[in-house]
């Protein structure tokens, strides 16, 4: 006797791509806010934000995405039209470098895992640009938080800031599944800065309670804008679902004064400043003061300034793979710091040596995401290398000053 066919095998339970999914619903000043946390390296995530739109209807959506990292998403070659001479110029390098290194990031996982960090903020922008609903992009610009990351930290914090986004560029090894498995249930930048941003507080607070604030005052601030918008779904990292929901329900005062006082850049601390130029200061009065007691060795001490700043200025320029026009530049503004307009860093005027001479191609704005999985790239791309030249530089004319004022300074005893 045959049983019965199993109706389970032949009919088999198609998962609902909302379960155990993230979502939290909140009311605010007559709106109704659909939190769905998402994660940035997950297919499941994108999933999610495709059922969650067919089934309900949204007055608006909402995305944890800035005008800029929008803009990237939207467009791959909004790098190709940077331009690399005025973003160095105007002293954006180390900007553009920071954000390079957190793409390279982002490729890196990827390339390794086949996923597409913020695949679901891009499906979230294509289905309210197919249905005709607004769109919001609530997040702080990434420069603002990178901003508020690096000057809102003591010093010693910053330089784990900055070994944070080398190690990710320069490291060979592949993110293993436990850091997947932390995005997520975080935040990518969070992630970017490995277990450094989870064991710092203020690090933490710039990266992820800052913009909770930020996004939950921009969500009010554009319903009070769009007071038709009565239901709006809002696609967040999971890492932000509950700081976000929070805000919403508990947050006072003007949204817009709110989102201004988040978005305002931190200055930089005045006393590195003072204490370059009293350092400054100190080693051409001890130029001076050998001078006058003995000709000689005050031409000495001056040499071992030419020296040290040209000869660690244009090393630096040289690691970088610049130009040998860079590497002379870079080898003559390290020792006319004092004569150098203020702002002005001999890695400026090298880095736009390099940009002048070796222009970037088309090719390679086009080519520089997936340069920048591999340490390589970084020297073979025109754009990368150029901006190397100018880091490498500076920090070449740093070690310079400060090696040869210890030569000096050894000269007085």
């Amino acid at each position: 006797m045959n049983s019965a066919p199993d109706s389970s095998s032949e009919h088999p339970t198609v998962r609902d791509p909302l379960d155990e999914q993230p979502l939290e619903r909140v009311e605010r000043d007559g709106v109704e806010y659909v939190l769905l946390g998402t994660a940035h390296v997950s297919r499941a995530s994108v999933d999610a934000v495709n059922a969650l739109i067919e089934r309900e209807r949204f007055d608006a959506i909402a995305v944890e995405l800035c005008e800029s990292r929008a803009r990237g998403m939207r467009d791959p070659e909004a790098f190709a039209k940077m331009d690399l001479f005025q973003v160095i110029r105007t002293g954006k390098a180390g900007m553009v470098f920071a954000s390079l290194a957190l793409s390279s990031f982002q490729q890196r996982i990827a390339e390794q895992y086949g996923i597409e960090p913020g695949a679901e903020m891009k499906a979230a922008m294509s289905a309210a640009d197919a249905r005709g609903v607004p769109l919001w992009l609530v997040d702080r610009e990434i420069g603002i938080t990178l901003n508020h990351a690096y000057r809102g930290v003591r010093f010693r914090d910053r330089m784990g800031i900055v070994g944070s986004l080398i190690a990710g560029v320069f490291s060979h090894e592949g993110i293993d599944e436990a850091e997947i498995e932390k995005l997520k249930q975080g935040d990518i930048l969070e992630g970017a800065f490995g277990e450094f941003a989870r064991d710092s507080k203020p690090l933490y607070e710039a990266l992820i309670g800052e913009r909770d604030r930020f996004m939950a005052a921009r969500l009010r601030e554009e319903s009070l804008s769009r007071p038709d918008a009565k239901r709006v779904l809002v696609v967040i990292g999971a890492g932000h679902l509950a700081g976000i929901g929070r805000e919403l329900a508990n947050q006072q005062g003007s949204p817009r004064e709110v989102a201004e006082a988040l978005a305002a850049k931190l200055p930089a601390p005045k006393w590195p400043k003072y204490l370059a130029i009293v350092v400054m200061l100190a080693i051409f009065a001890a130029i001076g003061f050998l001078f006058y007691h003995n000709a000689e060795a005050g031409w000495h001490a001056l040499r071992d300034w030419v020296i040290y700043t040209a000869a660690l200025s244009a090393l630096g320029a040289a690691v970088a793979g610049g130009h040998p026009l860079s590497i002379l530049t870079a080898a003559i503004m390290g020792p006319l710091k004092p004569l150098r307009p203020p702002g002005l860093s001999s890695g400026v005027f090298s880095g736009m040596v390099e940009a002048w001479l070796r222009k970037p191609r088309v090719a390679d704005f086009q080519s520089l995401r997936k340069d920048l999985l591999h340490v390589s790239g970084w020297w073979r791309n025109r754009v990368a290398r150029t901006l190397l030249v100018f880091m490498l530089t500076n920090l070449g004319t740093i070690a310079g000053e400060y090696l040869a004022g210890i030569r000096i300074f050894s000269r007085l005893l």
